[in-house]
């Protein structure tokens, strides 16, 4: 787990609410604050969508970022900032598996719970800290540090400035 300061706001907050550079990510929560709290559940309800909506629209049991973008953002415009807001998103399980793979971890999809970053502007500063979660007692920490670096990589590769705490 690394904790990474955002160094410019504005074009990071202009590629996670308008661009699509986190639009694959799962929403495991979010909350913004503004005049209100909103506090939002990843978590897709069932019965809402339809079997053949949920295979047409590729949807498993969380939201996509893509998809909860218009609304976070539309609680965040406008002419004030807000309070503060967290976003903790997942990689979906497809790319978890790649992932794995790629770096040679033994851990299998089953294994791994998920693979978070966890987004939050407060008191003007805005902070990523990267997370994982296993269902097996390990002493390893080799999936928490290739997160970590692989994590760096996305935000290098997105021309996203951080400096490590």
């Amino acid at each position: 787990m690394i904790a990474l300061n955002i160094e410019e706001m504005k074009p990071f907050t202009t590629k996670l609410f308008v661009g699509e550079v986190f639009d694959r990510f799962l929403v495991k929560e979010a909350s913004v604050t503004t005049f209100n709290t909103f506090t939002i559940d990843g978590a897709i309800r069932s019965g809402y969508y339809t079997a053949e909506e949920k295979e047409a629209l590729n949807l498993g049991e969380l939201s996509t970022w893509a998809m909860m973008k218009p609304f976070c953002f539309s609680l965040i415009k406008g002419k004030r900032l807000p309070g503060s807001f967290k976003i903790v998103m997942q990689m979906p399980k497809e790319e978890t598996q790649r992932f794995l793979s790629e770096r040679s971890i033994s851990l299998t999809t089953n294994e791994v719970k998920g693979l978070y970053i966890n987004i939050r502007y407060e008191e003007d500063r805005l902070t990523c800290v990267t997370g994982t979660s296993v269902s097996v007692f390990t002493l390893d920490k080799t999936l928490d540090q290739e997160w970590d670096q692989a994590f760096k990589e996305f935000l290098k590769q997105n021309q996203i400035v951080y400096l490590e705490e």
